[in-house]
């Protein structure tokens, strides 16, 4: 037979632990409704719906804390009381960090969401969306800090250790900066690439001989995605220390040009005027400039500069090779003795320009082959 001592020990910590989630659940799932209409309500902001997505943690931190409040009220594994309420405190700081960091995030990506509907300058936008990613990773780093520090305080051990870790903290951070002098150097040159708007995401860069955009930028390292989706990841300081090429910086218009190799006797103003004509069906281009010269001559054939724009480099490349494969078939189709050939005939003289005498090409004679005399003297 049950006793009612008995009954209160199987439903004293069935309520409270069940009470606990299920107010966990009401909290939440009232708090998710609230959000949702006001995120209908003010569409005009990301606000409402980014906040939204730390609905997790926030539950977490409810339960967690509802349980560590009550869970000496649970009278459950008391001889394990101090190890639980431990493992609940762990949990409670790991997921007030994890909600810090979304409530953060949602803050950043809402002012960044309102500056780039209000500003219509590529340049400006992408540099801002940088600076906001590093500053998200910066507060994600320093709110995990924080939370591990808080956590090993938790332990008595550590408390007591503080005095020594301090005593000795001038010697460790001389060997920690040491060890981790390339680390460090790698991350106030992402800071210093942030705010110092040397390189953004979006940007079309050359490095090492690659073209590609920049793609990710972090604190330690920097990723280029090339023409062919290739990825290259290369540390910040790279580009704090070398030289290297940016498309973007000061706007993203380009100019390029399509060089081809033409026979001397090339109709010049019949290409300028196709040229012409490939541009202005040619979408890509944007209309600011073209042009067709001689650059270079040799005894075979003449070098022909095309100039084209373009609004920035992905244009400008379908411009250079639109204007290259139309001229090459316009001039097989229209104008194919302006193609580059090899000359195996005479050249033709102008009328009555002497013709001059060909030497025979017959067999040399020999020394032993016979050869008429001189008659001699009487």
């Amino acid at each position: 037979m049950v006793t009612f001592e008995g009954m209160e020990n199987i439903l004293r910590p069935l309520i409270v632990v069940g009470g606990s989630v299920l107010l966990t659940l009401i909290i939440g799932w009232a708090t998710d409704r609230l959000m949702r209409k006001a995120d209908e309500r003010h569409s005009e902001t990301p606000l409402w719906g980014q906040l939204r997505r730390a609905r997790v943690p926030y539950q977490l931190v409810l339960c967690t804390a509802l349980l560590r409040g009550s869970y000496d009220e649970a009278e459950l594994l008391l001889e394990h009381r101090v190890a639980v309420g431990r493992v609940l405190t762990l949990v409670l700081i790991g997921a007030a960090a994890w909600l810090a960091i979304r409530i953060a995030a949602a803050v950043v990506e809402t002012t960044y969401s309102r500056y780039a509907r209000v500003h219509r300058d590529p340049a400006r936008v992408r540099r801002v969306r940088t600076q906001v990613t590093l500053i998200m990773r910066v507060v994600a780093a320093v709110v995990g800090v924080v939370a591990v520090a808080a956590m090993l305080l938790t332990f008595p051990a550590m408390r007591a250790a503080g005095a020594s870790l301090l005593a000795s903290a001038g010697i460790l951070g001389i060997v920690a900066g040491v060890a981790a002098q390339s680390t460090l150097s790698n991350m106030f040159a992402g800071l210093q690439i942030a705010f110092g708007d040397m390189v953004r995401i979006g940007d079309t860069v050359v490095v090492d001989g690659e073209w590609g955009t920049v793609e990710e930028i972090t604190l330690t390292f920097l990723t280029v995605r090339t023409w062919d989706e290739r990825r290259i990841t290369m540390p910040v300081s790279y580009f704090t220390s070398k030289a290297f090429e940016n498309w973007s910086r000061g706007g993203a218009q380009m100019t390029g040009t399509v060089f081809l190799h033409v026979d001397h006797s090339a109709p010049m103003e019949a290409m300028r005027g196709q040229l012409r004509d490939i541009l202005r069906a040619c979408p890509a281009w944007d209309g600011r400039d073209y042009g067709l010269v001689v650059t270079d001559s040799t005894p075979s054939t003449m070098e022909v500069r095309a100039l084209v724009t373009a609004k920035d480099a992905d244009d400008l490349w379908t411009v250079r090779v639109t204007v290259r494969e139309e001229l090459i078939r316009w001039l097989t189709e229209r104008h194919p003795y302006a193609l580059p050939r090899v000359n195996a005939t005479d050249a033709v003289l102008p009328p009555g320009f002497p013709v001059p005498q060909r030497v025979p090409t017959g067999r040399r004679p020999h020394q032993h082959d016979h050869q008429p005399t001189r008659p001699e003297r009487p």
